[in-house]
């Protein structure tokens, strides 16, 4: 039974139609809300470590998920030798991220399937929006700003780089915040940072990354995402993946909470998307279980939930081929990202 016969017409819309879902606007930084939460650590470890446990997926419910998993991918290149030909690569592999045959067994509207987004550098954006021109617009262009990966420079500098890469046609912008603010819990001038941000990223959608490895406890992890949340963030974001810790699970677990308390608060639902070290099928899967039992199905899709990742398309192609064919590609078969 193939996956694309299986969810062909009940599903189509599943992986494919954009919901119109409302901006978050930000609202007034609340520091009762930020400042009155504690995070128990060994609670947090024990729901994470039950989180694998709780559901299985098999034969081709786990295709079905891998399929979801590569619409929910911005598929990154961040290298310091990047250049537009690699970036041009990048996009016909976002463009298609099935080889032909793969995805013709699996159903024609596979055929159709893209990642969500190529994340570059704000240098490289103009080469990866005239590559998802060609693709006609169906996945979108973000950059990486703000003083990437870092954020040590002048707020000043770092907006600018926010307006550059959007007028050359990024259409989301990945920044990262200043670690030092949330340290020192400085919480206000964190607001003000990322309402400015948000401000000067007029259309494009704001992910902001908080760098969880160098946010020092879960409870910093927790308020810096409610602040960046109230300052008006559309996405959540764990990582730049140039720390020592990225992607956790414990670590997405109280990031979902902080937007599940939000979205309870004030009605408006904020996306989420880890980072670094997501490399493997089984590492996606883990995620989308994460985000299906703590935030539910509304945020199974390409509008609030993000995978960061370079390799993991790989992986997953390779997966898809074992589905269809019965045995593991070589790795000379599968088309190099």
């Amino acid at each position: 039974e193939y996956v694309g016969t299986y969810f062909n017409r009940k599903y189509t819309q599943f992986f494919f139609h954009v919901k119109m879902i409302s901006r978050n606007p930000g609202c007034d930084l609340d520091l009762g809300w930020v400042t009155e939460t504690r995070i128990n650590l060994p609670s947090v470890q024990r729901r994470a470590a039950t989180l694998a446990t709780r559901r299985t997926v098999k034969k081709q419910w786990q295709a079905a998920w891998l399929l979801r998993a590569i619409t929910c991918t911005d598929l990154t290149t961040l290298g310091g030798d990047d250049t537009d030909g690699n970036v041009s690569r990048l996009c016909h592999k976002a463009a298609q991220p099935l080889r032909q045959d793969l995805a013709k067994a699996l159903g024609p509207w596979v055929e159709e399937l893209t990642v969500a987004a190529v994340c570059v550098y704000p240098s490289r954006v103009a080469a990866a929006a005239a590559g998802a021109r060609k693709a006609g617009g169906r996945y979108g262009v973000a950059a990486v700003a703000t003083g990437f990966p870092s954020g040590q420079y002048p707020l000043t500098t770092r907006l600018e780089e926010i307006k550059l890469a959007v007028a050359a046609g990024a259409t989301e912008i990945d920044v990262v915040i200043n670690r030092t603010l949330a340290l020192l819990q400085h919480w206000k001038e964190l607001y003000e940072e990322v309402s400015a941000m948000r401000a000067a990223c007029g259309d494009a959608h704001l992910k902001v990354i908080l760098a969880v490895g160098e946010c020092g406890s879960l409870t910093t992890v927790y308020r810096a995402s409610l602040v960046s949340m109230m300052a008006g963030a559309d996405f959540i974001k764990t990582s730049t993946g140039k720390e020592g810790v990225n992607a956790t699970i414990p670590i997405g677990l109280v990031m979902c909470r902080a937007i599940r308390d939000y979205h309870e608060r004030t009605g408006y639902k904020v996306g989420f998307k880890p980072a670094g070290g997501i490399k493997t099928s089984k590492d996606a899967l883990s995620w989308l279980i994460l985000i299906k039992e703590e935030l539910g199905d509304e945020w199974l899709n390409r509008d609030l939930f993000r995978m960061g990742a370079s390799s993991l398309l790989t992986d997953i192609e390779r997966q898809i081929f074992h589905y269809i064919t019965g045995r593991y590609a070589a790795a000379h078969e599968l088309p190099m990202p």
